[in-house]
C-alpha cells in the first residue's frame, strides 16, 4: 500500500507519489529484469524534488524482514543493500519516496564479476545535443572495432549511457581497467570533443567520458528509472537507429510517456543480458592500440 499518494514529488508538473508508484507498478515487467540480483541505492526525496533529497544504501534497520538484501563489506563494517527482485520490493522502494534506483554493474551471487560495462557520456552543457549523439555513435563504432556490440539508453539528463553486456568472467578490476582504457582511446581519437577530466573547469566544453561506473560498489541509474528533474524524465533504453536519426535525445522520455512507448515497442533491451561477451580479446586490442 502506498502511503500519502497525494504528496507532490514534482511540483512543476504536479506529479504525485501515487503517480510515481503507479509508473513503477505498470513498468515492473520491463524494469525488474534490469534490477534483479543487483545491490540497490535509493535516491529518495521525502519532500519532493524541490527539497534536498538523499541517497540511501543501507537498509539494516526499520525495514521488513521479507525485503531481499545483501551484506556488502566496507571499511569498518558492512552495508546492507536492498535487492529488488519482485513487484512487492519495487513498490516498497517507491513508497519510501525513491525517485531513482541506482544499481551495481554486477549481480548476486558473485558481485566481483560484472555482467555490464558502462560508459557515461556527460556533456559540459546542454546546448548541443547533436554533439553528444555524435560522441555516442563514435564510441559505438570504437567498441565495434574491438568486437563488442553495445547498447544505449538516455540518462534522463544531458547524456547517454553506452552499455556492453559481459559474460561474467572478468573481475571488476579487469572490467574497470578495460572501460578506462577504452575511454582513453576514445579521447585520443577525438581530443577536441571528448575528455576524461573529472573537473568541469578542466573540460573546456568537451564531453566527459565517465568510466567510473565500473568500479566495485559503483552504481548507475537503472534502465527505465525516473530521474529527479523537472518533467520526470526517464533513463530510457533506445535503439542506435533512433540516436543516429536524432529522433531520440537524452531527455526524450518521461514518466508520463514511457509506458506508451513500452506498450508499442516492448523492452528494446530485452536481449541485452543474453548477449554477454568476454573482454579478454578486446582488452588485448586496446592495449596494442594505446601502445602504438
Amino acid at each position: 500500500m502506498i502511503t500519502h499518494p497525494d504528496k507532490v514529488l514534482f511540483p512543476d508538473d504536479g506529479i504525485t507519489k501515487g503517480e510515481v508508484a503507479a509508473y513503477y507498478e505498470v513498468m515492473a515487467p520491463v524494469i525488474l529484469p534490469h534490477l534483479r540480483g543487483r545491490p540497490l541505492t535509493m535516491e529518495r526525496y521525502p519532500g519532493g524534488i524541490a527539497a534536498k533529497g538523499f541517497w540511501q544504501k543501507d537498509v539494516s534497520k526499520g525495514f521488513p524482514a521479507w525485503l531481499p538484501r545483501v551484506e556488502v563489506p566496507k571499511k569498518d563494517g558492512v552495508v546492507h543493500h536492498a535487492v529488488v527482485n519482485d513487484e512487492a520490493a519495487l513498490q516498497w522502494v517507491a513508497n519510501h519516496n525513491t525517485i531513482t534506483q541506482h544499481v551495481w554493474t554486477s549481480r548476486l551471487p558473485d558481485l566481483d564479476r560484472p555482467d555490464l560495462c558502462v560508459f557515461d557520456l556527460d556533456p559540459s552543457g546542454d546546448d548541443d545535443p547533436a554533439a553528444v549523439r555524435r560522441a555516442a555513435l563514435a564510441l559505438r563504432d570504437l567498441l565495434d572495432t574491438l568486437g563488442l556490440p553495445s547498447w544505449i539508453k538516455t540518462t534522463g539528463s544531458k547524456g547517454f549511457h553506452i552499455v556492453v553486456p559481459l559474460d561474467g568472467n572478468a573481475t571488476t578490476g579487469e572490467a574497470a581497467w578495460f572501460a578506462d582504457a577504452v575511454g582513453t582511446l576514445a579521447v585520443r581519437l577525438s581530443p577536441d570533443t571528448l575528455t576524461q577530466e573529472f573537473s568541469k573547469a578542466d573540460r573546456a566544453g568537451r564531453i566527459y567520458v565517465d568510466t567510473g561506473r565500473n568500479g566495485y560498489s559503483a552504481t548507475f541509474a537503472a534502465a527505465y528509472t525516473v530521474r529527479a528533474k523537472p518533467g520526470a524524465p526517464v533513463s530510457a533504453p533506445c535503439t542506435w537507429d533512433e540516436v543516429a536519426s536524432g529522433t531520440v535525445s537524452p531527455g526524450s522520455f518521461t514518466l508520463r510517456t514511457m509506458p506508451a512507448r513500452v506498450d508499442a515497442l516492448g523492452d528494446v533491451w530485452a536481449d541485452l543480458h543474453r548477449r554477454g561477451r568476454s573482454v579478454k580479446a578486446a582488452t588485448a586490442k586496446v592495449k596494442a592500440r594505446l601502445a602504438s
